[in-house]
């Protein structure tokens, strides 16, 4: 506000400040759109190992990219935030379940998550993605990880809870991503069925140097072991982080430090040897 008084802009529709970001959404929806009409999509895979054996692999999760009209590969995070509230982000929702489940049906050993919102539960076509390959083979629910964000579960967290009783019946297992960036209820965490809990990366990145987080963090892990959640902490970057994030009580590790992500994982080459049952103890 501070700088609109000094730039004399008046605060309306017609900022131009407004109008300018406006026009990347547009620019950015558009880029979007049409990569997903000429399917130039795929899936980068980044490892989660496990935090006591980090030369095992737990399973690993697949990130949406998609491709502008040069080829160039634009991350989920330049565009997900312009997408995630209209409809083109429950197509990028689909686009990504499909491609998680042709990954899941071509490499048998691998266990793979996959991103979603939940603005995404009663759109007609992510279930009907999510029946036509469990309809092929059932078995596929059993290696899939479906990650909702804290802030996303929370928007409707009734609708998140019944959702997620009716496909764990299927095998699906569920992963709580982010969580400590929203604002979680704690009160809805007994009624979730959440088999992961992942921590997000601002308490993981430089923790062994910020006694302060490192309480904050004690706290939510002993908060996922009471409810027997697999924790999975994000964003690791460094040795002296991945050393007290295990000696806390992480069973998974997933960041940089270990690998970013790919479109050539470890498994094309290895069989993606070493995959953890999600809600089991690493």
């Amino acid at each position: 506000m501070q700088k609109q008084r000094m730039m004399n802009i008046p605060p309306g529709a017609d900022n131009p400040l407004n109008a300018a970001v406006s026009s990347r959404d547009r620019s950015t929806l558009d880029m979007v759109a049409q990569a997903v009409k000429h399917q130039q999509t795929m899936l980068a895979y980044q490892p989660v190992v496990v935090a006591r054996d980090p030369g095992r692999v737990g399973f690993y999760e697949g990130l949406i990219r998609v491709m502008d009209e040069t080829g160039r590969v634009i991350p989920a995070k330049d565009f997900m935030p312009v997408v995630e509230r209209a409809e083109l982000g429950r197509e990028i929702d689909c686009v990504a379940l499909n491609m998680g489940f042709r990954t899941l049906h071509e490499n048998p050993s691998v266990r793979l998550s996959i991103n979603m919102s939940a603005r995404s539960i009663g759109y007609q076509r992510w279930m009907q993605v999510m029946n036509r390959w469990l309809k092929k083979d059932a078995t596929l629910g059993e290696r899939l990880i479906l990650e909702i964000t804290e802030s996303s579960a929370m928007d409707q967290p009734e609708l998140v809870i019944d959702f997620m009783a009716r496909l764990s019946r299927r095998g699906i297992s569920f992963a709580l991503d982010d969580f400590g960036a929203g604002y979680t209820a704690l009160r809805y965490l007994k009624d979730f069925l959440f088999d992961v809990l992942k921590i997000d990366m601002m308490f993981c990145n430089g923790i062994a140097n910020d006694p302060d987080t490192q309480v904050l963090t004690q706290a939510i892990i002993q908060i996922a072991q009471h409810f027997d959640m697999l924790i999975v902490a994000e964003g690791v970057e460094q040795q002296a982080d991945v050393d007290m994030l295990t000696a806390m009580g992480a069973d998974c590790l997933q960041g940089y430090y270990f690998d970013a992500p790919s479109i050539r994982p470890d498994w094309l080459f290895d069989g993606g040897k070493g995959a953890v049952k999600a809600g089991m103890r690493a």
